[in-house]
């Protein structure tokens, strides 16, 4: 990537859609149809393989108990350790002790759990979901401790040493659908975002120069978060008639957004990031809307690979009342993959500078439930931004049944 002045210009603060919060959980939720799907799918028994090494603290920081909660998260993570305690093995035959604190995404209690973290003398922290990794990351690498997040929302995040993204969150959705629009021969492409901050202007200084390299056409459209009804505006925005159309929002602004594409633009493909095909978009704009999209996202959870059969294996032992199809999964794959990548780490006494020089050597470390996406920690993946260990993503085409279909791996 060539652009590194634009990258980096484009990612100062947040790299928010609406919250940066919401960005998150845009760019990486599950699929989440109906409610035999949201239960169903094959589980294996569990190894008997209990760790027995000396403990190793990892610090585990979610957003809990403010205006964003999400409690599944944490519950995902808790039935992660479980299972890396008495099915797993441990971390490389550590026992895992999870150290949690809930912050309320905002800096004050983002900063209790930062210090808290270094006052528990954790060898490590992961923090799968949150806006506040600017305020957190500064405490807790100033401690020298690794800080491990499924997806970079700050550019601290993404370009400090002592921290590690399993994914390349926003950077590698837009990555993702410049390379698949390209593939497919499109010639434009346009994306919907709402106009909170200075979003619009982040994603078009990161997407223009990916997609010009790929010889598509990228068009942002900002779409007031005030307004009720933004068919207008949308119609408007597609009087060029784009080939392709992705929104970049939460919950509400999908919905708004595939409404009106269903009016103004119904033959055109949808590229949609999964927040746009979880329940309450599925409930609000039908399935048939829906079908036929290709879908960006870190996590497979339609899958029948074996370790999303793990994943649901794990939860129905460890988190039986944690819908395995909803947002478990970001807490459960980064406490799985610190596990896997601790599987090198030495006897005795494990602290931050093991851990970080385990990580560090990550090498095409698969991302659990993730079927085809690995990591590696060299710093290699995006250069500019050398936090990211990986830029890849999981593109799939959504079936009538909203199950992926002919799911490939982009930028791997």
């Amino acid at each position: 990537m060539n652009a590194s002045i634009d990258i980096r210009r484009a990612v100062r603060s947040t790299l928010a859609v609406g919250a940066a919060a919401a960005l998150l959980l845009g760019g990486l939720t599950a699929c989440s149809s109906d409610d035999e799907s949201s239960s169903a799918g094959p589980t294996t028994t569990l190894a008997d393989d209990p760790a027995t090494g000396d403990t190793i603290k990892i610090g585990f920081i979610a957003p809990e108990g403010g205006q964003v909660t999400v409690p599944s998260v944490r519950e995902g993570a808790e039935a992660a350790a479980q299972y890396v305690n008495a099915n797993g093995g441990g971390i490389g035959g550590h026992k895992l002790e999870l150290v949690v604190c809930k912050q309320h995404e905002e800096p004050a209690t983002a900063t209790k759990c930062a210090n808290e973290m270094v006052e528990k003398k954790v060898a490590a922290v992961v923090t799968p979901l949150g806006a506040q990794g600017a305020v957190m990351l500064p405490i807790i690498s100033g401690a020298g401790i690794p800080y491990i997040a499924q997806a970079p929302v700050s550019q601290a995040e993404m370009v400090s040493p002592d921290a590690f993204m399993i994914s390349g969150g926003i950077v590698g959705v837009l990555a993702a659908e410049a390379a698949t629009a390209a593939k497919d021969g499109l010639k434009k492409v346009t994306v919907l975002i709402g106009d909170t901050g200075d979003a619009a202007a982040s994603v078009k200084a990161l997407g223009e120069p990916m997609f010009a390299r790929a010889g598509v056409e990228l068009k942002v459209i900002t779409i007031p978060t005030a307004t009720a009804d933004p068919t207008p505006q949308i119609a408007a925005g597609l009087a060029d008639n784009p080939d392709a159309v992705t929104i970049l929002g939460d919950t509400r602004q999908c919905i708004q957004g595939i409404k009106a594409l269903e009016s103004a633009a119904p033959d055109v493909q949808k590229y949609l990031i999964a927040s746009c095909l979880d329940q309450p978009v599925v409930e609000a704009v039908g399935e048939e809307a829906l079908s036929g999209a290709k879908a960006f996202t870190t996590v497979n959870l339609t899958s029948d690979d074996e370790s999303v059969t793990l994943y649901r294996s794990v939860m129905a032992e460890y988190a039986p009342d944690t819908d395995p199809q909803g947002l478990g999964y970001l807490g459960y794959q980064v406490v799985m993959a610190v596990a896997e990548v601790g599987g090198s780490l030495p006897a005795g006494g494990v602290g931050p500078e093991q851990m970080k020089a385990a990580l560090k050597s990550a090498t095409d470390v698969p991302v659990p439930a993730a079927p085809g996406l690995t990591f590696t920690c060299n710093g290699k993946a995006m250069p500019q931004l050398p936090s990211l260990c990986s830029k890849a993503m999981l593109v799939s085409t959504v079936g009538d049944d909203l199950k992926f279909t002919d799911t490939v791996v982009v930028n791997k």
